[in-house]
């Protein structure tokens, strides 16, 4: 930033006031953002000038200038420039006027909006069962949200009537008044109260939605819903939200969707976990096992000496992919049960088999106790 506030505004440091002012005047059009379609470069240099203006003006302010230099203004202790100094409430209020004087005037300012108002935006929740998340599926949501009016077809008139031009804004939607400021006379312009910025006036309005053009309703609409969406996906239709005001766009729907769980598979993604029990001697010694899957069961190969804990994957048996082609996997989680409640022929050949390994047991695994002592004593 140059510092030398007398050389930003182009003037010898015995400038008079009207002097300073011309020459503000003059360099903030030269500068100003909507002047020179946006640049950075020159929307600095107009907060230079607007700057040097601020403090020059000020007769205590430029005193101090002169004596000390920048660092006698612009410190935070001394009263220096801030952002609300005396008289004109500081440079965010320059841009403020000088703004407004732009708007409505050719080659600046920002075209106001023309043309009814969108309707405002919604959200509902949708609940799927785990299948309908996975594979997809078509669900009717009833909605409760303003829609076009049947009677006036949105005009928001009664039968065989037209809308007028307001006359307070004489259809253009928009006020202008004119107040001074130190750029010279500056016109503001703001949406009209009368008409909320429509430029249009309803002498008769219809019965039904009172001139607003539409009512609240409840309706149904038919969801697609993709397939392999998950708990907290969100579908956004456009189009399907509340009507807007006097035939004005509807708005954008938003569905968030929430999924129940399955008690069979866990879901990590676009993969499906799921635990499948063997029993000790079909893990000890193998076996083909029958596994619910999403489409129907599978046989899975259980492999001797598998032990408890191992996993079986199953290409192409998880969800499907949300954009492409294609599935995740299943993962088939093996337990491996200890069996309970033998009798006693199936203790005997456990046991036996534990003899056969040099296995250790429980003196209780080797028979019934005292009954069993009895029975061996009299054989």
């Amino acid at each position: 930033m140059n510092t030398d506030f007398y050389e930003v505004l182009g003037v010898s440091r015995n400038a008079t006031d009207d002097e300073l002012k011309r020459a503000y005047r003059k360099k903030a059009r030269q500068f100003h953002p909507d002047a020179n379609g946006g640049d950075p470069a020159n929307e600095e240099r107009f907060k230079e000038v607007s700057l040097a203006y601020e403090v020059l003006r000020d007769p205590e302010r430029r005193a101090r200038y002169d004596r000390f230099g920048p660092e006698g203004v612009m410190g935070t202790g001394g009263g220096g420039f801030g952002p609300q100094a005396d008289g004109f409430g500081g440079l965010g209020d320059l841009f403020d006027a000088f703004f407004s004087g732009m708007s409505g005037t050719s080659g600046g300012g920002r075209a106001r909006r023309r043309g009814p108002t969108p309707g405002p935006d919604a959200e509902v929740a949708l609940e799927l069962e785990f299948r309908e998340a996975v594979f997809g599926a078509h669900r009717e949501l009833t909605v409760d949200m303003p829609t076009v009016c049947e009677t006036c077809a949105g005009a928001g008139t009664s039968p065989g009537t037209t809308v007028v031009s307001c006359a307070e804004c004489q259809g253009t939607g928009e006020v202008r008044r004119v107040r001074q400021s130190i750029l010279g006379q500056v016109v503001t312009a703001a949406p009209c109260a009368r008409c909320q910025g429509t430029g249009e006036s309803i002498p008769s309005p219809c019965p039904t939605c009172r001139g607003e053009g539409r009512h609240r309703v409840h309706r149904t609409l038919t969801i697609d819903v993709p397939a392999g969406v998950d708990e907290g996906s969100t579908l956004r239709l456009p189009g399907h939200g509340p009507a807007g005001v006097r035939g004005g766009p509807n708005g954008t729907l938003y569905v968030h969707l929430a999924v129940a769980p399955d008690p069979r598979f866990e879901r990590s993604g676009t993969d499906l976990h799921t635990v499948a029990h063997v029993s000790m001697t079909q893990a000890a010694l193998g076996a083909t096992i029958q596994v619910a899957t999403l489409d129907e069961e599978r046989e899975v190969t259980v492999d001797p000496g598998t032990q408890s804990g191992e996993v079986v994957r199953l290409k192409g048996l998880g969800v499907p992919f949300l954009r492409g082609r294609g599935r995740g996997d299943l993962f088939v989680h093996l337990t491996v049960d200890t069996p309970v409640d033998l009798d006693r022929e199936q203790r005997e050949l456990l046991v036996k088999l534990a003899e056969l390994r040099h296995e250790p047991l429980a003196p209780a695994a080797h028979g019934d106790g005292l009954l069993s002592k009895l029975r061996s004593a009299l054989s």
